[in-house]
This record gives structure tokens, C-alpha cells and sequence, in this order.
């Protein structure tokens, strides 16, 4: 994405959380963003990527077709500069990484290449921050791989693969072995730190942006996690003095004050995702920070929920605000939107995805509008339409 546009989005983001009472009265412009959404082709009656366009106004999805087909894009990442789009194919030993141009008018998709993810089932992409490489963490392979970006969007040699190394956590089921689940780089382009559910611990290497390597951190664990929690993904405030790791096993979020000059975290404490009470089966999906830091944002997937938590401004810290339906199955994934004033929620076994209205004074949810016959969906990301 262009730093213009960037700076639009921030910019929109901060008048309207300052201006706006609550995400149900009305902004001062109307604004529409291309909505892209990723798929589970496996099984279901979806043949890839579609598109959409969301009114920021309203709240509401129009579909706008096919973007592109294509088996199990099951993560969506768009290159800085908003001109290529690429894609996860999540399919076991034939698991693939696919690069696409993107056409923002029309929303379509036009494939570059594929080429192998060099593991099994890549379940997270991210962009380094100059735009040069991919980051891939292949969960059921527990390794994470660099691919270099050329100059027209394919996708190029891998120029570092590193197997996740650590002693496994204690559930036999799901902690096996290392299972890279997200991988992302730091806002100053030095470190990238990794989450694996297996070994309960995110990992931090450093990065030879010259040369497309990770090497070890020193330290290269992140250790206050529970035993069995098993991290899942995490998120950096918009400050980047704070970061968030949401546990998918036990159904948590742990805080972490950030040294950025030495990768290192200082714990600030762990809250639960889940009411009091809650006795049966759940798996901990998706974190986000609001733009305006003052919410994060977490999904319950069998519970069927967003768990919201506010945060404390000076010292990072999270407080239960409360936690809200996502009117429907499995919320694998949700995103919020470029102008902060509504998060949409992906109900990957209901086939929906639902819009829901963010309080700018509470954090607290209100559906806005839903949209059915959305096979599968599990990952949403945004750019803005011309």
C-alpha cells in the first residue's frame, strides 16, 4: 500500500474514532473499500477468493464475484504498495503459495505464479515492510520460510527456511511437535517473531533484510506462556511499545510490554477469553488492536464470540469489557475495517460473514448487517476502492 494511502487510512481512522459517539451515527464522508475473502475450497462449494465492497457508511457488504480461483486460500496478505495480493493454499503436502495482481477497480485477481510453500499447510502470510520478501509459517512442518517479492509481483527463490526448535508443550493431541501458526516483522524491520502453538512459545529471530535470512534472537524464546497454552497469533499496538498473544488451546490473551532495541518482552499479565463458567469445547482464533488502542479484540470459536478487552493506556494492560455472539459458527477470523467503526466477523461452518458496529466509547459490539452464502470463509482484508 502506497505511505499515502497509508497515511489516508490512519488519518480517516483517528477522525472518526475522535468524532464518532458510537459506530451506528453516520461519518462525515461516505467511503468504500474492496474487501477481499479467502476460502476452504475443500469440501464446500467455494472455488477460491471473492470480492466485495463495504460501505463504510452503512456497514454493508455487496458482493462483487469471484476474484479468482484458486484451492484453499485459507490467508490473504496484500503487498505495500496495494498492487499484488498473495494467497496461502493450505492442502497438506500439496500446500502452495500463490501471487496475484490486483485490479482495485473490478476487484479481480489476475495470477502471476505458484510455487511450493516448502512445507506443510501454510496457515499465516505477512510482508516484509520494504515490500521484498513473503513470510510463511507452515504449521503442520512447524518451519517458517522467506520467499524473495520481484519487481512484478511473482514470487521468487526462498531465501531462508527455519524449523521452529524448542521442547513441545504438554498436550499429546496438539503438541506433537513445532507448529508455526503466524509469523510477523517488526515495525523496524529487524525482527521477526513467531508464534508456535506446539512448542508454547513465540519465537524471535533476526532479520538480514539485505539478504532475506533469519538467524536465532538471543534470547530466542518468549517463556512466561502457560504450559499447553498453545499460541496461536499476536499483535503489536499501533504504538508498538505493547504486544498481545493470543493462546488458542487455553483460550487466552497475554500482555508484553516491548524492548524494541533488543527484540525482548516484559511480561504485564494474562486475562481469559471466556466467561466464568464456561464448560465446553473452545479454540481461540483471532487478535486485533483497535487503531485507537484502546480495544483488543479476540475470537471465541465454539463459545461462538469476540471477547472485547480494554486497554490501558499507560501501562498496556487488559481489563474483560465483555464478550459478544458472532451470529453464527466458528469465527475463524474477523478484521476491522479502515476507518475503526466496525469489525466484520467470518463464520467459517455457518457460511456468513456478520458486520458489527464498534462503540467507540465502550468497545462494545452491535450487529449492523450480515451477509449469508459465504462458503467457508476464513480470512478478510481490505483496500480501498478508487
Amino acid at each position: 500500500m502506497p505511505r499515502r494511502l497509508f497515511a489516508f487510512f490512519a488519518l480517516t481512522a483517528s477522525l472518526a474514532v475522535l468524532a464518532l459517539g458510537s459506530a451506528v451515527s453516520k461519518p462525515a464522508a461516505s467511503h468504500s473499500y474492496l474487501a477481499l475473502v479467502g476460502t476452504y475450497t475443500s469440501k464446500t462449494d467455494s472455488k477460491g477468493i471473492y470480492a466485495y465492497e463495504f460501505d463504510a457508511e452503512t456497514g454493508q457488504l455487496a458482493a462483487k464475484g469471484l476474484a479468482a480461483e484458486t484451492r484453499d486460500p485459507s490467508w490473504l496478505v496484500i503487498h505495500p504498495n496495494g498492487e499484488f495480493v498473495y494467497a496461502a493454499n493450505e492442502s497438506g503436502k500439496q500446500s502452495a503459495i500463490s501471487s496475484f495482481a490486483l485490479d482495485a477497480q473490478s476487484g479481480k485477481l489476475t495470477f502471476l505464479n505458484q510455487i511450493p510453500a516448502l512445507g506443510e499447510d501454510p496457515c499465516y502470510l505477512s510482508v516484509e515492510n520494504t515490500g521484498k520478501y513473503l513470510f510463511v509459517a507452515n504449521y503442520t512442518s512447524g518451519n517458517v520460510v522467506v520467499f524473495s517479492i520481484l519487481a512484478d509481483g511473482k514470487l521468487g527463490e526462498h531465501t531462508s527456511l527455519v524449523t521452529d526448535a524448542g521442547t513441545p508443550g504438554p498436550n499429546k493431541a496438539r503438541q506433537e511437535g513445532p507448529h508455526a501458526h503466524w509469523v510477523q516483522v517488526s515495525t523496524d524491520n529487524r525482527f521477526v517473531f513467531v508464534a508456535d502453538l506446539g512448542l508454547d512459545e513465540i519465537l524471535t529471530y533476526r532479520l538480514d533484510s539485505t539478504r532475506g535470512s533469519l538467524v536465532p534472537n538471543k534470547p530466542f524464546f518468549l517463556r512466561p506462556l502457560a504450559a499447553g497454552a498453545g499460541p496461536r497469533h499476536a499483535v503489536s499496538s499501533p504504538d508498538g511499545r505493547h504486544f498481545y498473544v493470543l493462546s488458542e488451546i487455553d483460550s487466552t490473551v497475554t500482555a508484553f510490554a516491548y524492548a524494541p532495541k533488543h527484540g525482548v518482552f516484559g511480561y504485564l499479565g494474562v486475562v481469559p477469553m471466556l466467561p466464568a463458567g464456561f464448560e465446553g469445547r473452545n479454540d481461540a482464533a483471532e487478535i486485533a488492536v483497535h487503531p485507537s488502542d484502546k480495544w483488543l479484540f479476540a475470537s471465541n470459536r465454539g463459545h461462538d464470540s469476540i471477547a472485547v478487552f480494554s486497554i490501558d493506556a499507560a501501562t498496556g494492560k487488559l481489563k474483560p469489557v465483555g464478550d459478544f455472539p458472532t451470529g453464527g459458527k466458528e469465527p475463524r477470523h474477523f478484521a476491522i475495517d479502515p476507518t475503526g467503526r466496525f469489525l466484520l466477523a467470518e463464520n467459517q461452518l455457518s457460511n456468513s460473514i456478520v458486520v458489527f458496529g464498534i462503540d467507540s466509547a465502550t468497545g462494545a459490539l452491535t450487529q449492523v448487517s450480515k451477509t449469508d452464502g459465504v462458503h467457508s470463509p476464513v480470512c478478510l482484508v481490505f483496500l480501498p476502492t478508487p
